[in-house]
């Protein structure tokens, strides 16, 4: 992460979200800390492009109510991005001052939200899958992940995806880790929906989404 984008906790008003840091190190996070993943590691189920539905029963403040979109999820473990859990609005231009590109023709804002528990350093741009660079990590060619600022850069000069968010911090399970939370039912899994991770109000994102989980859970 040396080589990436860090952003103070000062920096960010009323957010307290820590150090995020973009680039390449954060394109290929580890499903957990101490695990690193292998990108290359044999598909597990569910795949990703999948989303976990918290159940009602999980009261974990960190993961009430969650809906997460599984990036990755191998036979080293999984990693996703929550996608109801809104932070605020936040001026582009300002996420890449606090990160030491003073690029002012930027515009515009981005939706900021909390993306999981594990290394909230780290920040990750989620959008639609037309847009691509070469540290792009793709999905399921609806959604795809970008971690560094040029996605940023791009997004401030109309030239981003069509639809994004900004996250800090994921959810990641160790191997057979999310397996296990799954048979306990814990989570409950649906289908990904591009109106569900980018549009519709995220206080009602666990409604939706529930309502769209599978029918033998």
């Amino acid at each position: 992460g040396g080589d990436g984008m860090k952003i103070g906790r000062a920096a960010i008003a009323g957010l307290c979200l820590g150090v995020a840091v973009l680039g390449l190190g954060a394109v290929e996070p580890p499903p957990a800390p101490d695990n690193p993943g292998r990108a290359d590691a044999a598909p597990a189920d569910p795949p990703a492009g999948q989303m976990l539905i918290a159940s009602a029963q999980i009261q974990d403040p960190r993961f009430y109510h969650a809906v997460i979109l599984i990036l990755r999820h191998n036979q080293d473990g999984a990693f996703g991005i929550v996608i109801n859990h809104p932070l605020a609005d936040e001026p582009i231009a300002k996420l890449l001052a606090a990160a030491g590109d003073d690029d002012k023709t930027v515009e515009g804002t981005i939706a900021v939200l909390s993306g999981g528990p594990v290394q909230s350093e780290l920040g990750f741009v989620v959008h639609s899958a037309e847009y691509h660079r070469p540290e792009t990590m793709k999905v399921d060619g609806k959604v795809a992940m970008t971690a560094s600022k040029q996605a940023l850069e791009d997004i401030g000069h109309h030239n981003g995806p069509r639809k994004c968010f900004f996250a800090f911090g994921y959810a990641g399970w160790g191997a057979g880790q999310l397996e296990g939370e799954l048979a306990r039912r814990d989570w409950f899994t649906a289908p990904e929906d591009p109106a569900l991770v980018f549009d519709a109000d995220r206080g009602t994102v666990w409604d939706k989404a529930l309502a769209r989980r599978g029918t033998d859970l």
